[in-house]
């Protein structure tokens, strides 16, 4: 049944899952070596094979939040409607919305022939600092291409509320980050510049871009690259997509990536990916493939550190609840002091 014989692996009982393809009609046989795939801190990813077919399938933690198994939901739903799109994205299998079948909704995708460049490179992109170059100006191309959906011809009518997406991001942002301090054992938000950045956005919120389908946690560590060049294998991990602002998404890239040093707030990318394009660089490239006014997009920047910090802040609160892994937590809590100090030097 799997590499070790047991019949439950991570919280997934192998036979239900078993019974549960057969019903999906999907090609039978024994479930094959099971292994755990490394991505994120969070959710739980498992590959295994059967009747000749790879799968990657994906569900919750165990230690659940509440809108864990509604997250699946919908991650399984933006999958299903890219299909036929440009975006590169891992191909939905089949979903289970149920979360009583194995403890939480979860669906199986098509495995991705492509690499994390966060873990290292291979030999191709470690020699050719052209293709570091492209690797940067791809991820720009990707959301560009997302953003160029149009997410009611695919399907995804109500899958976000983008009337007054802009309007509600401070004060939705500052209540989740108001809700941590209900969690026993967290001292607060000891973040710099909370309250002047959320005053800074309100003060200079632009008009909203035309809506469209947003991954909502854009960054390097959540795509995966070609071996075989500079092009994106697959965007990962859309857990907080939605419809809204897309532009959203390339001010969170420009959040989190590499200044001059090679720093971001997401962790070092000098050595590893040495040779990528600017900040500014990547927006003109996107503004080439877009006909999305950027002349705000700074304010997206700011925007995306605080959502992004306050994102992460909520883990370290989980942490000092004992709710959460507290090297993690602390570590995420270092991510997002960062990226306040970020915001503030665009104020």
């Amino acid at each position: 049944m799997s590499a070790t014989g047991s019949k439950e692996i991570e919280g997934v009982d192998l036979e239900i899952l078993d019974a549960w393809m057969d019903e999906q009609r999907l090609p039978k046989g024994e479930i094959g070596l099971v292994d755990r795939l490394l991505g994120g801190t969070q959710n739980i990813l498992l590959r295994f094979d059967r009747g000749g077919r790879h799968y990657v399938l994906r569900r919750p933690p165990i230690h659940k939040r509440a809108n864990s198994d509604e997250t699946m939901r919908r991650e399984a739903r933006v999958l299903a409607a890219l299909q036929g799109t440009d975006v590169p994205h891992p191909g939905l299998i089949a979903a289970c919305p149920d979360e009583a079948l194995i403890g939480a909704a979860f669906y199986l995708m098509e495995p991705i022939d492509g690499f994390n460049a966060g873990t290292g490179l291979p030999e191709l992109h470690e020699g050719d600092r052209d293709i570091r170059r492209d690797m940067g100006f791809s991820m720009a191309e990707g959301i560009a291409s997302l953003a160029a959906v149009d997410y009611l011809a695919v399907g995804l009518e109500g899958f976000g509320r983008p009337e007054g997406y802009l309007e509600r991001q401070v004060s939705r942002w500052r209540h989740q980050l108001e809700s941590y301090s209900e969690l026993e054992g967290y001292p607060g938000p000891e973040i710099p510049g909370v309250e002047s950045i959320a005053n800074w956005l309100e003060a200079n919120r632009p008009s909203q871009s035309r809506a469209g389908i947003l991954h909502g946690d854009y960054h390097i560590a959540n795509v995966l690259f070609s071996y075989d060049g500079p092009e994106l294998a697959a965007i990962i991990d859309w857990e907080l997509a939605t419809v809204g602002d897309p532009l959203l998404d390339l001010g969170a890239l420009v959040a989190s990536w590499p200044d001059e040093q090679g720093n971001s707030p997401l962790g070092s990318g000098s050595g590893v990916l040495d040779g990528l394009p600017s900040a500014r660089e990547m927006i003109e490239h996107y503004g080439a493939r877009s006909e999305r006014n950027l002349d705000a997009i700074d304010w997206y920047v700011v925007l995306a550190c605080y959502r992004l910090g306050i994102i992460l802040e909520g883990t370290h609160a989980r942490a000092c609840a004992g709710r959460a892994d507290r090297e993690i937590g602390d570590l995420l809590h270092a991510t997002t002091v960062g990226l306040f100090r970020r915001a503030l030097t665009y104020l």
